[in-house]
């Protein structure tokens, strides 16, 4: 934590749409605050040198359209210099390749770090959420057990975060590490007149559907590929919440969290708007293209598709029935075509509805 009237110094491990947006939402002026800014120090850096380099040199990114990177943020070459003396380390980084980035950085990060994931992934072969795979690959540490550890979650288009349109998150931590100081915290840090923070100590949920709601978003890009019309998506959207609801609950999770803001907001956002990655993917699939084809296309981690992977294992393991994952994981890896898919989930036996 950070010392009385000091700035609080945060490093932002990666420089893509979440890295950048999180950096703008601390350093940025508020305009609804009367431009004021936060006392922070906030520096970002990224595993590629010439990515990194051309953030450094332009402040804007080929991702985000209208972009500018606060002029208050350092943009660091070394990640030496962008981890010391931090006290917040935001992980920005794509969840499958989060354990490689910790693992390598983990002489550098300072022994009172806090550690916050905006990933939303489950990491494949482990099935880790993103705070476990970093804790995992921090274990050598002798501060890891103290070390507070948690999760910023939410509906969360980067493009809207960029343009300071209205969103709403939650700051998530573990009562194992933290009891609640770290979590509010992370609050406070990203609180902004347009940004709105909730905390939760169900970090489990909270992970697990953020992780989750980007299957079901693959799904509902199929249907849109379809044109399967909205009756279809809401359908959707409502079964794959369940099927969310079902495996967090088997995996201990609070069943509330999936109905708040980090499970059917997000789940929303994800499915409905035109800049999620995920949707994105499944409308190409839907519409012919083939998933090689378009991940080759794509500058984007689409996290769904590993994830998918991930959460068909979790579900056999815990005895979870999750139709909608199952039948995206049959057209991601196994040559479903998507309208076959669709009809199987259609004709399955009819039954009573049943959420969670």
């Amino acid at each position: 934590m950070p010392e009385p009237d000091r700035a609080t110094r945060i490093a932002i491990l990666g420089v893509g749409q979440m890295g950048l947006v999180c950096a703008n939402a601390l350093a940025g002026r508020d305009p609804g605050n009367g431009d004021a800014r936060k006392a922070v120090d906030v520096r970002v850096w990224g595993h590629d040198p010439d990515e990194v380099g051309s953030v450094a040199q332009t402040r804007v990114s080929d991702s985000l359209a209208g972009f500018e990177l606060e002029e208050t943020v350092r943009v660091c070459l070394d990640a030496a210099d962008a981890l010391a003396e931090v006290d917040v380390i935001v992980a920005a980084v794509p969840a499958q390749f989060l354990r490689d980035v910790f693992e390598n950085l983990r002489s550098l990060i300072p022994a009172r770090a806090g550690i916050v994931s905006v990933a939303k992934g489950i990491e494949v072969g482990t099935l880790f959420r993103p705070t476990q795979a970093i804790a995992e690959a921090l274990a050598d540490d002798p501060d890891a057990a103290a070390r507070p550890l948690g999760a910023l979650s939410g509906p969360t288009i980067a493009g809207e975060l960029a343009r300071c349109m209205p969103a709403t998150m939650i700051a998530a931590s573990d009562p194992a590490t933290d009891d609640g100081t770290f979590a509010a915290m992370i609050q406070t840090l990203f609180t902004t007149s347009w940004q709105r923070i909730y905390t939760n100590d169900d970090l489990l949920g909270v992970e697990l559907a953020g992780a989750t709601k980007n299957v079901i978003a693959i799904a509902a890009g199929i249907l849109d590929g379809l044109n399967a019309g909205f009756n279809a998506k809401s359908a959707l959207l409502a079964r794959g919440l369940a099927e969310i609801a079902r495996l967090g609950g088997a995996m201990g999770a609070d069943r509330d969290t999936f109905f708040g803001v980090a499970g059917a907001g997000d789940l929303a956002t994800t499915c409905f708007s035109p800049e999620g990655r995920n949707r994105s993917c499944g409308e190409a699939l839907g519409k012919g293209m083939t998933l090689d084809d378009y991940l080759g296309e794509t500058k984007m981690v689409v996290e769904g598709v590993a994830t998918t992977r991930a959460v068909v294992a979790l579900a056999a393991k815990y005895r979870v029935e999750m139709p909608i994952a199952q039948a995206v994981h049959d057209v991601l890896f196994d040559g479903l075509d998507p309208l076959l898919a669709i009809t199987s989930l259609m004709t399955r036996a009819p039954k009573a509805e049943r959420v969670g």
